[in-house]
C-alpha cells in the first residue's frame, strides 16, 4: 500500500489484548491451544474430504474450502498476536498493517459469500434432491467459489483503501491486537466519514446479499421439511441444517454486532475481546460442530484412524 503524503505515520504499535504482565502467560498458553486446534481441525477436515470417496460431493467440497479459508483466516491474526506477548514493542510497519487489514477482510468476505453458498447448496439438495447431481454439477461449484473469492477482493481492496486513503499524522498506537478498520478510524486525523460510508455500503451489501440467500433458502428448506411424511426423513434434513445454521449464526451475528454499529457506539476494550471470538474463536469451532454433529464426517474419521491402526 503506498501511503504518498497521507500520512507521517510509517508504523503502528499494537497495545494486545492486555498490558497486565501476570496474564501475559497464560493468554499465550490459551491462544496457542486454541490456533494449534484450528490448524489441526481445518487441516484435518481438508486431508479427511480430499481422501475419503464417499466425502466427494458438492457439501463436502465447500465443506473443504470453508476449512480452508478459517485456516487462512485465522493465520492472518493468531501468529502475530502470540508473538506479541512476549514482545515489548508490538510493532507492525504501514504496509504490513494494510497487508493484514486487506487479508483479514478477504478471508471475512469470502467465508460469508460461502456461508451463502452451503445454504443455497442445502436447499438444492433437501428441495430437489432428483436434479441435485445436476444443479450443482462441479462446474457450477466451482463457480461459486470463484464468486465468493471476486466478492472477497472487490470488498477487500474497497475496504482497504478507504481506510489507508486517511491521514495518520499524530498517535500511532492501536488499541487492538490486529489491525482492524474501527482503531484505525480512531487514530485517523482526517475526516473519516467518506470512508465509514464506503465501509459501510460495501459491508452491508455482502452482509445482506450473504443473509438473504440464507434466509430464502432456509425458508424454502423448512417448507419442504414439513411437507415430509417420514419422521426420519425431516430429522435426516434437520441434520444436514443444524452445524450450517450453528456456523452462520456465530459468524453473522458477531460480524453485525462488530462493524455494523454507529462509530459513536463503539468502546476499543468491548471491540477487541469480540475480535477475539470473532478472529480467534470461529475458526476453530467450524470443523469442530461440523465433525462432531455430521456422521458422515465421524464415519469416514474413525475409518481413517481404524486404517491407521488407532
Amino acid at each position: 500500500m503506498n501511503k504518498g503524503n497521507h500520512s507521517s505515520v510509517n508504523e503502528f504499535i499494537l497495545l494486545g489484548l492486555t498490558d497486565n504482565p501476570k496474564m501475559q502467560l497464560p493468554l499465550f498458553m490459551l491462544f496457542l491451544l486454541v490456533y494449534v486446534i484450528t490448524v489441526i481441525g481445518n487441516a484435518g477436515m481438508i486431508l479427511l474430504i480430499c481422501t475419503d470417496l464417499q466425502l466427494h460431493n458438492p457439501m463436502y467440497f465447500f465443506l473443504a474450502n470453508l476449512s480452508f479459508v478459517d485456516l487462512c483466516y485465522s493465520t492472518v491474526t493468531s501468529p502475530k498476536m502470540l508473538a506479541d506477548f512476549f514482545t515489548n514493542s508490538k510493532r507492525i510497519s504501514y504496509n504490513a498493517c494494510a497487508l493484514q487489514l486487506y487479508l483479514f477482510t478477504f478471508f471475512a468476505d469470502v467465508e460469508c459469500a460461502l456461508l451463502a453458498v452451503m445454504a443455497y447448496d442445502r436447499y438444492v439438495a433437501i428441495c430437489n434432491p432428483l436434479l441435485y447431481t445436476v444443479i450443482m454439477s462441479k462446474k457450477v461449484c466451482k463457480r461459486l467459489m470463484a464468486v465468493a473469492y471476486v466478492i472477497g477482493t472487490v470488498d477487500s481492496i474497497a475496504y482497504t483503501c478507504s481506510t489507508f486513503h486517511l491521514s495518520f499524522c499524530s498517535s500511532n498506537v492501536l488499541n487492538h491486537f490486529f489491525c482492524d478498520m474501527p482503531p484505525l478510524f480512531e487514530l485517523a486525523c482526517s475526516d473519516t466519514y467518506v470512508s465509514e460510508i464506503v465501509v459501510f455500503i460495501f459491508d452491508g451489501y455482502v452482509e445482506a446479499g450473504s443473509l438473504g440467500i440464507i434466509l430464502v433458502s432456509y425458508i424454502y428448506i423448512l417448507t419442504t421439511i414439513m411437507r415430509m411424511h417420514s419422521t426420519e426423513g425431516r430429522q435426516k434434513a434437520f441434520s444436514t441444517c443444524t452445524s450450517h445454521l450453528t456456523i452462520v449464526g456465530m459468524f453473522h451475528g458477531t460480524a453485525l454486532f462488530m462493524y455494523l454499529q454507529p462509530s459513536s457506539s463503539h468502546s476499543m476494550e468491548q471491540d477487541k475481546w469480540i475480535s477475539v471470538f470473532y478472529a480467534v474463536v470461529i475458526p476453530m469451532l467450524n470443523p469442530l460442530i461440523y465433525s462432531l454433529r455430521n456422521k458422515d464426517v465421524k464415519h469416514a474419521l474413525t475409518k481413517a484412524l481404524c486404517k491407521k491402526g488407532f
